[in-house]
């Protein structure tokens, strides 16, 4: 039903017959001729209607926007004056001979230019929304970017492989979600929070190098860049280490953005321990457009007699940092009182700061509620190591470690987005040698960093039953801007090592074997050293297209409360299917019973 997208109309067919099939965007009538700009996936072109074609410019009278119509016409150029050079094909028109209205429409809920429509409203008429020229790009730019990396993999050696949606549970990571089973009674599946173990057991198939656009599932509360089901871009192989893994990886994106976005990207990106990001950013993903940074104090304010600051100093899992912002004594106090109101969302009890006015005065020069506590030796030894200047703003954190690293972290990045202290660009980083776990004082155990199957350290090995809490992993996150795209590592391949891993998380023997029993078995077999990573696919994408959400680059996504408002997912379901697999519901109490 066409020879042409309407966005593909230009001067090349000048003259000729052209048919076209779309959606109208745009109805204009201009006394007596008739315009309607037709839009597919393309793009729009403008066509127009004259009396002189009488049964077609009857039915263009009856079109409004939205309808669907099929139309043949001549392309011809536009009069002088009337050039749109916004448009790809603002140099030409076509001129309708005949008109088909394939399908009417009623009154859209919202008119696709507006940009003030609500996120409910757009998500609710999905179907409409997609039509709308920036969701249209977001879309074609995310197949166009899953063609890219399909295609680099395809020619590194790696093989597209599928694995199951219906699997077991996990006692490890995030929430599952559940399906119960009709033919096992009692008996549930879990869909996959990621293809971690199949993937690990292809490697020990001699597949070698493995890949999968796939979609994973996780029960948890959900965030801006976090959906109950999104897409990975999932890979694995053998015989290499996480260097030339790292190298791979590096390559992918280098490609990926000179095709998509014609960027052209460093052939290698830094790379930073774990230690060093905490330490000086405060976080495991920093952001490496925000120039500031967390500088340690703690050793300073050991004797003071400021218990605020001596308390977390003297503390082995305390912290006291600062955080300098260039010309920050710009601030007003209003200013710096939602600065502390934000901290308190992290945990912090308050934010304690120093207006640096003159240096050359001394501490005559320097204005802060804090000043009489601090001795002069601590006083010039932050605004030595923080080299404070004229006219700056330090901050102070001082409390546990982690809530420290949360509260300065998020403010430097608040910081440095509010007053655009930020240099402009791209800007990847690796963070290596993350430890192998972390304590969980809800449960009072180690738990895993990364998952329980990433490698330790060769050098830490022995620290796994004596000393786990320094033990490091062989783990590697890529991070763009502030936001983890990318995490993997170096697998445990070895049947006697993962058995130690998992006795270090808490997990007996006897439960090992019942939930990953079929990967310790697999380890018997000849498994080969291996390791990958997982892409979050729609976090990449909605950094490459600006957009605010990964919501804004899913066809159709959920909400913040894991619904779907345009089919009403989830739903009730009837009795007749809830006792096919064995689930009674139960019964509410009644009120005042």
């Amino acid at each position: 039903m066409r020879t042409h997208y309407c966005g593909q109309v230009n001067e090349e067919q000048l003259g000729q017959e052209v048919e076209l099939s779309g959606w109208v965007l745009r109805r204009r009538d201009h006394g007596g001729v008739i315009f309607f700009d037709l839009r597919d996936r393309e793009g729009l072109v403008q066509v127009v209607f004259d009396p002189d074609t009488v049964e077609a410019f009857a039915l263009a009278e009856k079109v409004r926007n939205e309808y669907v119509l099929n139309i043949k016409g001549k392309v011809r150029a536009r009069p002088e004056g009337t050039v749109n050079p916004n448009m790809a094909t603002g140099k030409i028109e076509v001129l309708g001979k005949q008109l088909v209205i394939l399908n009417a429409s009623e009154t859209p809920p919202f008119q696709l230019e507006d940009d003030n429509v609500s996120e409910e409203h757009r998500l609710r008429y999905r179907y409409i929304d997609l039509r709308r020229e920036e969701m249209l790009k977001r879309i074609r730019f995310r197949s166009e970017v899953t063609r890219v990396l399909r295609e680099y993999l395809d020619n590194n050696g790696f093989l597209d492989i599928e694995t199951p949606m219906l699997t077991r549970a996990t006692p490890e990571g995030a929430r599952d979600y559940l399906v119960p089973s009709r033919t096992h009674e009692d008996s549930f599946f879990a869909l996959p929070q990621s293809p971690q173990l199949f993937k690990q057991l292809l490697m020990v198939s001699g597949l070698d190098r493995y890949y999968q656009i796939v979609r994973c599932f996780r029960d948890e509360d959900l965030r801006a860049d976090r959906q109950p089901e999104f897409t990975q871009l999932d890979i694995e192989t053998s015989f290499l280490n996480e260097d030339q893994i790292i190298a791979m990886m590096e390559g992918m994106m280098v490609e990926l953005f000179s095709k998509t976005m014609s960027v052209e990207l460093p052939k290698s990106f830094p790379r930073m321990s774990y230690a060093e990001a905490m330490s000086r950013f405060g976080s495991d993903k920093p952001d490496m457009s925000v120039p500031l940074e967390l500088v340690d104090v703690g050793d300073l304010m050991e004797g003071v007699e400021f218990k605020v600051f001596s308390g977390p100093a003297s503390d082995p899992k305390g912290r006291v940092a600062a955080l300098r912002l260039p010309k920050g004594g710009e601030l007003t106090r209003k200013e710096i009182d939602d600065y502390t109101k934000f901290v308190g969302i992290y945990g912090a009890k308050g934010l304690a700061y120093i207006k640096v006015n003159e240096i050359a005065k001394g501490r005559e020069g320097l204005q802060s509620p804090i000043l009489k506590f601090l001795p002069d030796a601590a006083v010039d030894g932050i605004l030595s190591r923080t080299g404070a200047q004229d006219g700056d703003l330090i901050f102070f954190g001082a409390d546990k470690a982690k809530i420290v690293n949360e509260a300065l972290g998020a403010l430097r990045v608040k910081l440095g987005h509010d007053l655009n202290i930020r240099k402009e660009g791209w800007h990847f980083l690796w963070v290596v040698d993350f430890p192998m776990f972390e304590w969980d004082e809800r449960e009072k155990r180690w738990v895993s960093l990364h998952h329980p199957f990433t490698s330790p350290a060769e050098a830490d090995l022995d620290k796994l039953e004596s000393d786990p809490g320094n033990c490091n992993s062989r783990a590697y996150d890529l991070v763009l801007n502030g936001t983890e795209i990318g995490g993997g590592s170096m697998r445990i391949y070895r049947p006697q090592v993962q058995e130690k891993v998992f006795r270090a998380l808490g997990i007996s023997d006897e439960e090992a074997k019942d939930k990953f029993g079929f990967l310790l078995d697999a380890l018997k077999f000849g498994c080969p050293p291996h390791g990958g990573l997982a892409f979050g696919l729609d976090r990449l994408l909605m950094l490459m297209t600006g957009a605010n959400s990964i919501r804004d680059v899913m066809a159709f996504p959920k909400t913040q409360s894991a619904s779907c408002l345009l089919t009403g997912a989830p739903s009730h379901v009837s009795l007749q299917q809830l006792k096919e697999v064995g689930i009674r519901l139960a019964q509410k109490p009644k009120l005042g019973s």
